[in-house]
């Protein structure tokens, strides 16, 4: 299979994931529904996530369908190579755990993405954007101990700046780690 098919697809792929992804933190944090942005990606997320609904309990506001639905398609990227024999079929069911990984690291991609967007749109005055409104929604939870612990110096609030190094050392230090117990399982 050529690469730049290979990447296209995986692209594809990690985009579509990683929009599920936000619908289940949407959904988790009960995020403003009739937003635009709302409503457009849980129209996108509807065609996988709602068959799965069906099958799969919602735990009051976290939808294990959504986080099903988000890992199955991470797993979907191998389950096309290995029907081009680019990944082991006795590998596959470790590709799951594999896929499972990817959308941690993805999960600390849009803490840490969102609060980036956070700070500039402070900076530029644009906090009362619906989509910022949105992000803002999706965010405050993770921020919310760093805010408790650090206050405010004067007008100035660091804990986005503790928030986003905590986020690194997790991509650093543990990720690593975890990824490390699921690479004896593939050869």
């Amino acid at each position: 299979m050529n690469s730049t098919v290979i990447f296209i697809l995986r692209s594809a792929i990690d985009i579509y994931a990683t929009i599920l992804l936000i619908r289940l933190l949407l959904q988790l944090v009960q995020a403003n529904f009739y937003s635009p942005a709302s409503q457009m990606i849980f129209k996108v997320c509807a065609p996988v996530v709602e068959p799965l609904a069906k099958i799969l309990p919602t735990f009051g506001t976290f939808n294990s369908a959504a986080l099903v639905a988000a890992i199955l398609v991470k797993w979907s990227f191998y389950l096309i190579m290995m029907a081009f024999a680019a990944v082991s079929m006795s590998e596959i069911f470790v590709y799951l755990a594999v896929a499972a990984f990817e959308l941690l690291r993805t999960l600390i991609e849009i803490y840490f993405w969102g609060i980036f967007v956070l700070v500039i749109s402070s900076w530029v005055g644009t906090t009362s954007h619906p989509t910022v409104l949105l992000v803002s929604q999706i965010i405050e939870p993770y921020m919310r101990p760093f805010r408790k612990f650090i206050p405010p110096i004067g007008m100035i609030d660091i804990s986005p700046m503790a928030a986003i190094f905590t986020l690194m050392i997790i991509r650093a230090q543990v990720l690593p780690m975890l990824g490390g117990l699921i690479q004896p399982f593939l050869s």
